[in-house]
């Protein structure tokens, strides 16, 4: 146990330092998505009812820490597979799992400020009611989690220019058919099928009924699904990571 949190402050450190020069980068343009969500999209709902306002000042969060795992993770690592570094990283020896969490720990990190600045972009602009439940930080950290380990899994499954194609229509989808900033009840009945198996629509979800605390009280459901996309997504990395040329 000595040895893995070692090894997890050392390669913490490591990555912060390697992404000194992008991660400033990454706070800014996460941030501006977030404001640009919440004032942008205004601009398509001339009169907003509460609903509307409700969907895209929790979707605003959500669709940032989306942006992060689904796009930035599969490019960062695309980019690492095509300089040798992807392999540089699998023979040090470290614990495979300290070396995702330290990557986990610092996209986290990366994203809260544009998450928090979203938030609060929503509150003055829509005038909206937040009740942050105890759940908030759970939910937060799973959607994250999730988003990152999906990113990675799909990063390590294709080959870099094909993660790095994916990822750009995944932040398409997400932004324009995905339940997030709207309710499912306006798709196709053929796609809103497809969103209740995918994860996108549970994590709008959990970080939306942890923000409002509804009447009726939390689903699980989301919080069941998301946890086995998490899974699978670090079972996928957790194996790419560990095999040998």
């Amino acid at each position: 146990m000595r040895h893995w949190c070692v090894s997890y402050g050392l390669l913490l450190r490591w990555q912060v330092i390697r992404l000194a020069a992008v991660l400033p980068v990454v706070l800014v343009v996460q941030a501006m998505m977030a404001v640009g969500i919440v004032v942008g999209f205004a601009f398509l709902v001339p009169a907003l009812d509460p609903q509307t306002a409700l969907y895209l000042s929790t979707g605003a969060p959500t669709v940032t820490l989306l942006t992060v795992g689904l796009v930035i993770v599969p490019q960062m690592v695309a980019q690492a597979k095509l300089e040798g570094r992807f392999d540089v990283e699998r023979a040090l020896p470290v614990p495979r799992l300290a070396l995702l969490a330290a990557d986990l720990t610092l996209w986290l990190l990366a994203v809260l400020p544009g998450v928090a600045l979203g938030l609060l972009t929503a509150v003055l602009r829509f005038d909206v009611a937040l009740r942050p439940g105890p759940l908030v930080v759970p939910a937060v950290l799973l959607v994250a989690v999730t988003a990152t380990a999906v990113g990675y899994a799909l990063a390590h499954l294709l080959r870099p220019v094909l993660a790095v194609l994916a990822s750009q229509v995944l932040v398409f989808s997400v932004l324009l058919f995905s339940p997030v900033n709207f309710p499912a009840e306006r798709l196709p009945d053929w796609l809103a099928a497809v969103h209740d198996v995918l994860p996108v629509q549970y994590m709008a979800q959990a970080v939306r009924e942890s923000l409002t605390a509804p009447l009726g009280g939390v689903a699980w459901t989301p919080y069941a699904v998301l946890a086995a996309w998490c899974l699978a997504g670090l079972a996928v990395t957790g194996a790419a990571m560990a095999r040998r040329r």
